[in-house]
């Protein structure tokens, strides 16, 4: 499948381009400035070589032209970014995988937009996109560490059926990682908020737990 990345050049987006192309897809790494994604591009070239010649570096305009689109930008840019490519995006399957989590201490906290989550304000950004989540619960730096297995579980939540079973499907490409259906949008606003849960956890037990399901 085509899958562009707004924000690839960030930590999540990197790691989430490299991971999408080593399991055979085509890959629009995205970025404000596209010399700065052909950079990091060719970085990831450097390290793992033909595992990422799937991946196509240019603007974030660039990564609006494919079939799914990742928001991997932070959640202070999420809106603005969909502000400024909602023209683009329509039509487009848009992935949001944001927590807006401000830290305190030893723990976070979940801060909670007008309509209860990240995800429904970006629909209601995109309104003539289809809006879905994934990815809350797993730490950027996994994704980059192809050579390592990732071991975790996806909850994907949004309104349209389709768009939801398209974003599993993807995640199921990547080896190791089980794809659950969350139901609709308005699920999104537990998966953001347990994001602060799980890394007070890790903070509080110096551990680097993840989301396992049992019994299925």
């Amino acid at each position: 499948m085509r899958i562009g990345i707004l924000g690839a050049t960030g930590p999540a987006g990197r790691g989430l381009a490299a991971r999408l192309a080593d399991v055979g897809h085509e890959v629009i790494a995205g970025s404000r400035e596209k010399a700065k994604a052909e950079a990091v591009v060719a970085e990831l070239t450097e390290k793992w070589g033909e595992r990422v010649a799937r991946i196509t570096p240019g603007d974030n305009s660039d990564a609006c032209n494919a079939d799914v689109v990742v928001l991997a930008v932070n959640a202070d840019a999420a809106l603005d970014t969909c502000r400024n490519f909602a023209e683009e995006l329509q039509g487009r399957i848009v992935v949001s995988m944001a927590n807006h989590l401000q830290r305190n201490g030893n723990e976070f906290n979940a801060i909670l937009p007008p309509h209860g989550s990240i995800a429904k304000e970006i629909q209601v950004l995109l309104w003539k996109s289809q809006v879905v989540t994934a990815f809350h619960l797993v730490p950027a730096a996994e994704f980059g560490r192809l050579d390592e297995a990732m071991e975790s579980d996806v909850v994907a939540c949004g309104d349209d059926d389709d768009a939801r079973n398209t974003l599993m499907e993807i995640i199921r490409t990547i080896p190791d990682l089980r794809a659950f259906d969350g139901g609709s949008l308005e699920n999104a606003v537990g998966m953001e908020t347990f994001a602060a849960v799980l890394l007070t956890i890790n903070i509080r037990h110096k551990v680097r737990a993840g989301l396992r399901l049992s019994g299925v």
